[in-house]
């Protein structure tokens, strides 16, 4: 991706080139956000099982500091003891621990999903230039996380010390309380001042979340020749492509071109359209178109018609019906086989004249083609 250029970036980025920094663990990501989660789920945790933690460490707190005669005279039993209590200290906590790393796995599925990339974790020299270290101290990315850690701390601190002045009285008459009062009063007044602070984490996310994506898109723009560029390299060069496309076409139209030689018959507009007809005798199916035409194509194929000795038949409504409504190997559609059977007899009946005379073959006129596959016919119907 090309960093540095002297044109403006306006267009946003490619799929391509989304995906190639993702490949690269380039992808948005809100540190406010992910911190905002996890102190969220460790209140909620706290909130719903704090009370029994306590209970469990006011147990274990109690059983450790009895005593028993036979422990002394036993290091194993107070070995055992020790680790039982380690063991309930632990099953204690698990249950928010564990939701603590829930926490810190699932919060960026809420921003730049999961991802690990083997290209992140590839030493690159150019982090040791101290020159690219300054440039990053100084750079307008650098201005603004310091603007946001200095409003972050302003902010959490002046709601801490909101709290804490508005309870300043309950604070200080917890000494005229009884053990199991004051403890119970200060985890209720630890709870609002947890509660106030992640308040205030929540709208610094709320603000920080689409500022990083917003930042992320826009370091991601690419300039109008880049985007040229790219679509170049993902779909070839158009110019290219155009003159493979053409030559495609010629050669198509010059297999075409080798088939009229074997057709039967030829059926023209006269001029505009020309398509050749090849009856297989002696095989299932139907005839079949072998070249068809307008214009400066048409008059190839009757040109090349009139060499091999192919007879023309001018019929404009099925040559129009034939043209639009068949491609090059198809058989003619069904609604039009009286039409070409007319034709095909004819061609027939002129062959064998030809080969032991007798009476020259009539050539038909006026052949009926269904008006709904004429287009002449369909266009003058919409006018009428």
């Amino acid at each position: 991706m090309a960093e540095d250029s002297g044109l403006e970036r306006t267009e946003p980025a490619s799929p391509q080139r989304l995906e190639k920094a993702r490949e690269e663990g380039d992808v948005p990501r809100s540190r406010e956000l992910s911190t905002c989660t996890i102190l969220l789920a460790g209140g909620g945790g706290l909130y719903l099982m704090g009370g029994g933690l306590v209970q469990n460490l006011a147990k274990n707190l109690t059983a450790g500091l009895s005593f028993e005669r036979a422990i002394a005279f036993d290091s194993t039993l107070l070995i055992s003891r020790n680790l039982t209590s380690i063991e309930d200290v632990m099953l204690a906590f698990a249950p928010i621990a564990l939701l603590f790393i829930f926490a810190a796995i699932g919060s960026p599925l809420l921003i730049g999903g999961w991802l690990f990339s083997a290209t992140a974790l590839q030493p690159k020299f150019s982090r040791l230039n101290p020159l690219t270290g300054l440039g990053n101290l100084f750079s307008s990315r650098a201005g603004v996380e310091l603007v946001k850690a200095i409003l972050k701390t302003l902010l959490v601190g002046s709601i801490a010390w909101i709290v804490v002045m508005k309870q300043k009285e309950a604070i200080f008459g917890l000494i005229h309380e009884s053990l199991n009062q004051s403890s119970a009063h200060l985890g209720s007044m630890l709870g609002s001042c947890f509660l106030a602070i992640v308040g205030g984490l929540v709208l610094i996310a709320a603000i920080d979340a689409p500022y990083q994506m917003w930042a992320y898109a826009n370091k991601l723009k690419m300039t109008h020749q880049e985007v040229i560029q790219e679509s170049k390299e993902a779909n070839g060069n158009p110019q290219i492509k155009a003159k493979i496309r053409a030559q495609q076409r010629e050669m198509a139209r010059r297999r075409m071109m080798s088939e009229v030689p074997t057709a039967d018959v030829v059926v023209t507009n006269p001029t505009h359209f020309s398509v050749a007809l090849k009856y297989a005798d002696g095989h299932f199916g139907a005839p079949r178109v072998v070249a068809k035409g307008a214009d400066e194509v048409a008059a190839k194929i009757r040109e090349l018609a009139l060499e091999h000795k192919i007879p023309i038949l001018e019929a404009p409504p099925l040559a129009r019906a034939l043209y639009k409504h068949t491609e090059l190997g198809d058989e003619i559609p069904e609604a039009l086989y009286a039409a070409v059977a007319e034709i095909l007899a004819y061609v027939f009946q002129l062959r064998t004249y030809k080969k032991t005379g007798g009476a020259y073959p009539s050539m038909p006129t006026n052949i009926a083609v269904p008006s709904e596959l004429d287009p002449l016919a369909k266009e003058n119907g919409a006018l009428i």
